[in-house]
C-alpha cells in the first residue's frame, strides 16, 4: 500500500511540477484570426474590431451560416464597433461608443443590426430589445471567392465611409456618415482667435465644402504673405482665386508657383501648378 502510495504521489508530482507548467506553455494559432481597424472619420474615427474564419472548402451561406438565422458575423466574439464622435447609420444617429455588429443573411436580402450589446460570444444571447440600428441591405455577387472572412473600409471621404464585409462569393456593404460641419467652423474661429492663425487649413476647407469662396479668398490670401512662401500655398490660392473667377490672377499664381517650385527642384508642385494654370488659361 506504500509502494502504491508512494508512485501515485510520485505521478502528481510530476504532472504538477513537470507537465503542467509545460502545458501552460504552448502556444497554438487560433482557428479564427482577430484583426482590428482605426479609420478616420471626418474630424473623428470608428474602429473595428473582429475575428475571421476560414471557408475551408465548406460551402458558407446557407449553410455553414444558415439563411434567416442571426449570424454572429465572423467568429468567436461578435464584431465590435467604436465611434469617438456621432455617426449615422441607414438615417439613425449613433452617440459616441462601442457596440456590437450582427447580422441576419438570405440569398437576396441581409438585415444589418447595431446592438448595443457589444460583449456577446457569439449570436446566442442576442435580444432584439437591444437593438439600436435594424436596417436590410441587398449583397451582391463577386467572382474571385473569399477565402477568410473580410471587413474593411472604403470610398472614404470627408464626411463619410463605407463599411464592406466579405466571404465566400458574397459582400455586403453599408454606409457610415457624420455631418461635422458646424463643429468644424466652431473649431475654425475659435482658432482665427489664437496667436497663429490657420489661415491654409481655413481656406482649403472653405474651398473643398462649397463654403463662401471670398471669405477662402482672404484667408490664402494671408497665407501668402507669410515670407518664402512655398509652392504649396500659391497652388492653393489659384485654385481658390480660379473657383472666385478671377483668371487672370490665378494665372498669375499659378505662374509664381511653378518658378518657386522650379527653384527647390520640387517636381511635384510644378506638376500641380502647372495643371491649374493650363485651366486658368483655357
Amino acid at each position: 500500500m506504500k509502494k502504491r502510495l508512494l508512485t501515485l504521489a510520485t505521478v502528481a508530482i510530476v504532472v504538477a511540477g513537470g507537465w503542467g507548467p509545460l502545458a501552460a506553455q504552448v502556444k497554438l494559432p487560433p482557428a479564427s484570426s482577430a484583426q482590428t481597424i482605426t479609420q478616420g472619420l471626418g474630424i473623428n474615427t470608428v474602429t473595428l474590431s473582429y475575428f475571421r474564419p476560414n471557408a475551408n472548402g465548406r460551402k458558407v451561406f446557407g449553410e455553414l451560416v444558415p439563411y434567416n438565422e442571426v449570424w454572429r458575423t465572423g467568429a468567436n466574439n461578435i464584431p465590435t464597433l467604436t465611434f469617438d464622435g456621432k455617426v449615422s447609420i441607414a438615417g439613425t444617429e449613433v452617440e459616441p461608443g462601442t457596440y456590437g455588429l450582427l447580422t441576419i443573411p438570405t440569398a437576396n436580402e441581409w438585415t444589418v443590426i447595431l446592438t448595443k450589446n457589444s460583449k456577446q460570444w457569439g449570436a446566442y444571447a442576442y435580444n432584439q430589445d437591444e437593438d439600436l440600428v435594424r436596417f436590410a441591405v441587398k449583397p451582391k455577387k463577386i467572382g474571385e471567392p473569399v477565402e477568410t472572412f473580410t471587413m474593411w473600409f472604403s470610398d472614404v471621404k470627408p464626411q463619410s465611409a463605407k463599411l464592406n464585409l466579405a466571404w465566400e462569393k458574397t459582400q455586403v456593404s453599408f454606409d457610415l456618415t457624420v455631418d461635422q460641419d458646424a463643429e468644424i467652423i466652431a473649431s475654425i474661429e475659435e482658432a482665427m482667435k489664437g496667436e497663429k492663425k490657420p489661415y491654409l487649413q481655413a481656406a482649403q476647407y472653405y474651398y473643398n465644402n462649397n463654403k463662401d469662396i471670398q471669405k477662402a479668398l482672404a484667408w490664402i490670401n494671408e497665407a501668402d504673405k507669410m515670407p518664402n512662401t512655398p509652392p504649396y500655398v500659391k497652388y492653393w490660392k489659384a485654385r481658390i482665386q480660379l473657383k472666385a473667377g478671377d483668371k487672370k490672377g490665378a494665372v498669375a499664381t499659378a505662374q509664381q508657383g511653378i518658378d518657386i517650385a522650379k527653384q527647390q527642384n520640387n517636381e511635384e508642385y510644378v506638376r500641380l501648378n502647372g495643371k491649374v494654370l493650363a485651366e486658368a488659361q483655357r
